[in-house]
């Protein structure tokens, strides 16, 4: 009996535990995080030009009046969002109005002026809306609504303030806005197509 009770008590003490055996395998460590890299803010001076099939002219960006509108701005410009997309809303003497990109598509005519909205809350200054503002388009309802769609002044129009956001100024071609300003619309509608390409230009390095 005795040397029974010790062959058992040897044979389990060789045999590993179940806890052991079950035991999982230990996970690797985790890599580290990958570093999100930051873009630099649009610097004061950042200029867009815009060729459109009735001509070219230039916004200077005002990052220092609204930072997020004038970084949407040039986030959409450089992956070419803005090209191929039209003035679709033109009030004679008021505004024109663009950047939509469901007016790439002519088959969604119904739904422009609805689209890249809702993407930013206002950043509202004491700037004064006159000839050559570029402020952001937003939804009727909701001031915090701004987006990729703008709109520039044809006058000066005081009754904006506090209304829109500002974050650029035409600074040359203004002649240009007022010929887009006299496309033939249904309503404020423009009855053909008036499209546009932009081109972000970075200022010149300080001396």
């Amino acid at each position: 009996m005795t040397s029974r009770r010790a062959v058992l008590f040897v044979f389990a003490a060789l045999a590993p535990s179940a806890a052991l055996a079950q035991a999982p395998a230990s996970k690797p460590p985790k890599p580290a995080a990958t570093a999100m890299v930051k873009e630099p803010p649009v610097a004061p001076g950042t200029e867009a030009v815009v060729e459109a099939s009735k001509g070219r002219f230039t916004i200077r960006l005002l990052p220092e009046v609204a930072p997020k509108h004038a970084d949407l701005f040039v986030k959409t410009a450089r992956v070419g969002a803005y090209d191929g997309t039209t003035f679709h809303r033109i009030i004679a003497g008021g505004i024109i109005q663009g950047g939509d990109p469901l007016t790439r598509d002519p088959a969604k005519a119904a739904l422009y002026g609805s689209g890249g909205l809702g993407l930013l809350k206002a950043e509202f200054s004491d700037r004064p809306f006159v000839r050559g503002t570029v402020a952001a388009a937003r939804k009727p309802s909701n001031p915090d609504s701004g987006g990729r769609q703008f709109f520039i002044c044809l006058r000066d129009q005081p009754s904006l303030e506090g209304q829109y956001t500002i974050f650029g100024e035409v600074v040359s071609g203004m002649e240009v806005v007022d010929q887009i300003s006299t496309t033939p619309v249904d309503g404020d509608k423009p009855r053909e197509r008036v499209e546009m390409k932009i081109t972000i230009l970075e200022p010149p390095p300080a001396p």
